[in-house]
């Protein structure tokens, strides 16, 4: 009686299962010159996927379930020449759509809501389908907080190839073969579904440059007569806590999918210094007031300096003289020293406004600069500095002048930190708040604990933990990162990025389960910051320069949502990575850390093999991997303008992945 009941109870599963899921697909069909055609295709429980039309295409199907994760194979034989895109949707009923989050990694987060209408967001619409290389994994993830279960799909196919197109929107027949499909959700009658296929579609809009959606565009790829079409995704259920949760997971299960490996290093990370110190060499500006690195608004094509300093962000002016400063010591290139020592002395001197806050952004070409200053660029500022005074101390030499201006910077802090624990995102001189927002919060973190070891005063610590507070309540708990950059205010990867590194720095200077505590909460934003890593590596299409020079995208990271390149943004990153994974004894860490660490080297300029930049060292940002670009050259190449100062500068970090623990170690002294 039991077994029967025991069966019964079963069938009954596998029936609410089968009710709880429904798979269906469509092909179109084009005649170059005319409108395409769709045929809905029918799984009538055999192989074929049968139209109730005449095609002449032949379609077949192979479904293979195993332990929460189904495997589908799909077969395009072309019984004449045919141009086609084919997609599947896999709609959950169970899961109505308005109660529904979503992940496509490195693009989308929960419903984008944090990102403008111009930019893809359920501001626009609720469903969405993107080209493959849009994402750090060629994976969508839908989550359910009421069952805590969540449902991904992710391509299985070899991704090797790209092919150009004509326009980038409408209906487009593709000049040759590509391997890139698409992926994304949708609104199927109030419940999510899954949509996939293949080649690319994307809708309701494409995204072609920052803050500019265009109508979608359809992809069609030609099959001669005889000719075939093998597809293949796994469709993956899973149970999260919540959706932090599910995005660690996600993590996980793509890097075991994807298994990225290591790139052959070039260089040591001596020698990349070494060419990296070129920047410093031939970016110098020493006629102004203040003395700078020439490192934002340049062109690729030419390197030339600009009027533009800027203490942090894009520029890194005084992180950078730090690196030259260190580097021209250990190596006797007297210039770099002095240089670097003109720059401080001109910040010490000409650096700082009327109240204490640095000259974030001086335009010497147009005799301005900001008056409405960020709480980022001034934590970066404060970091740089206080790495400088411990180096000196080091070597015997005391700046109680800096020491002074960095006091008062911090007691600036001190007023602008709100009752919850946050810090606006930007405010003027007279700390006047301009823009509220509390996702800047992290980057004020890591110089307040470096300066309370610094100057051994504990009210910087109790600022930093009351920070860390709202981190985690706020920004963490809620897996809400958003606002860190300055050039857009949305969904980003740097916000992630920066509540990892700051719960990192709290943890180095805490004991037992406090240290325990912060490290958790590293760990959890770790992994929400890992997801805008690549785990694989984007095809290009044949004169696309980064795939001519063998490109390989993994480990690099996206950027946000509004902006849809990969750059090598990763400072102290790898180091917490490698942290986390000794704490933790989780090996996909820093197995993953090596993996950036060997990737993110790959297009340092110099000679006879410069990667479209005019000069060595000169270290390329904006990396167009996709169909998106600020408006100049599009996939495969740069935009015309970049930043070289804070790529430089990340590298240098990266390089560096003791410093920290020798900052703490040295200032604890």
């Amino acid at each position: 009686m039991k077994k029967h009941f025991l069966i019964s109870l079963l069938l009954a599963a596998n029936a609410y299962a089968l009710r709880a899921q429904e798979m269906s697909q469509a092909i179109l069909l084009k005649s170059p010159g005319n409108p395409a055609k769709r045929f809905e295709l029918l799984d009538k429980g055999g192989q074929t996927l049968e139209s109730t039309e005449t095609m002449p295409v032949d379609v077949t199907q192979t479904v293979v379930k195993n332990e929460g994760k189904t495997i589908v194979k799909v077969v395009l034989t072309a019984k004449e020449r045919v141009y086609f895109n084919f997609e599947k949707t896999f709609k959950i009923k169970k899961y109505t759509h308005a109660e529904s989050e979503f992940l496509m990694p490195g693009f989308w987060y929960h419903k984008n809501m944090r990102s403008p209408q111009e930019a893809p967001s359920f501001k626009t619409s609720d469903s969405w389908q993107v080209r493959e290389d849009r994402l750090s994994t060629p994976l969508t993830g839908v989550f359910n907080a009421a069952s805590h279960t969540y449902y991904t799909v992710i391509r299985l196919d070899k991704i090797n190839q790209d092919a150009l197109t004509t326009h980038p929107s409408g209906e487009v027949i593709l000049s040759g073969k590509t391997d890139l499909g698409f992926t994304g959700f949708k609104n199927a009658e109030g419940a999510s579904a899954l949509v996939f296929g293949f080649p690319y579609h994307e809708a309701p809009k494409t995204y072609l440059r920052k803050l500019t959606l265009a109508p979608e565009v359809v992809a069609f790829e030609k099959l001669e007569k005889g000719e075939t079409r093998q597809l293949s995704w796994e469709i993956s259920e899973g149970k999260a806590d919540n959706y932090g949760d599910f995005v660690s997971k996600v993590w996980n299960y793509s890097f075991d999918r994807q298994q990225p490996s290591t790139l052959p290093t070039a260089y040591t990370p001596e020698q990349a210094k070494g060419i990296l110190a070129n920047f410093f060499k031939d970016s110098y500006v020493g006629d102004k007031e203040l003395k700078y690195y020439s490192g934002v608004h340049m062109r690729t094509d030419d390197c030339n300096n600009t009027g533009s300093a800027e203490v942090g962000f894009v520029g890194r002016v005084l992180l950078n003289a730090y690196n030259a400063l260190e580097y021209g010591e250990a190596h006797a290139q007297t210039p770099l020293v002095r240089n670097a020592t003109a720059i401080f002395d001109s910040y010490l001197q000409h650096g700082f406004t009327a109240n204490g806050f640095f000259r974030e952004f001086v335009d010497f070409t147009h005799n301005s600069e900001t008056q409405e200053f960020s709480i980022r660029r001034q934590s970066e500022g404060i970091f740089a500095i206080l790495n400088y005074l411990s180096y000196e101390k080091k070597k015997g030499r005391e700046h109680p002048e800096w020491e002074q201006r960095v006091k008062k910077l911090l007691s600036n802090f001190a007023k602008l930190q709100q009752s919850d624990g946050s810090f606006p995102r930007k405010f003027d001189d007279q700390l006047q708040v301009k823009d509220g927002s509390g996702g800047s919060t992290p980057s004020a973190t890591v110089p307040l604990v470096m300066a309370s070891v610094y100057f051994k005063q504990g009210e910087y610590l109790q600022q930093a933990q009351k920070s860390a507070r709202y981190l985690e309540r706020e920004i963490i708990s809620k897996s809400d990162y958003f606002s860190s950059t300055l050039d857009a205010n949305c969904e980003d990867k740097e916000a992630s990025l920066y509540a990892s590194t700051a719960m990192y720095y709290l943890a180095q200077v805490s004991k037992g389960k406090e240290r325990q505590h912060y490290l958790e909460q590293c760990k959890k934003a770790a992994y929400f910051c890992l997801t805008w890593y690549y785990t694989w590596d984007v095809p290009f299409a044949d004169g696309q320069m980064l795939g001519d020079v063998g490109f390989k995208s993994r480990g690099w990271g996206n950027v946000s949502v509004e902006n849809n390149h990969i750059d090598v943004f990763i400072f102290e990153f790898a180091a917490v990575l490698d942290w986390l994974a000794k704490e933790t004894k989780e090996q996909r860490l820093t197995a993953f850390s090596s993996v950036i660490k060997s990737s993110m080297l790959q297009l340092m300029p110099v000679k006879d093999h410069l990667f479209n930049i005019a000069k060595v060292g000169y270290y390329p940002e904006v990396v167009q991997h996709t169909n998106w670009d600020y408006g100049k050259n599009g996939k495969g190449f740069y935009n015309d303008i970049f930043a070289p100062g804070w790529t430089v500068a990340s590298l240098w970090e990266l390089l560096s992945p003791s410093r920290t623990e020798d900052f703490l170690a040295a200032a604890q002294k």
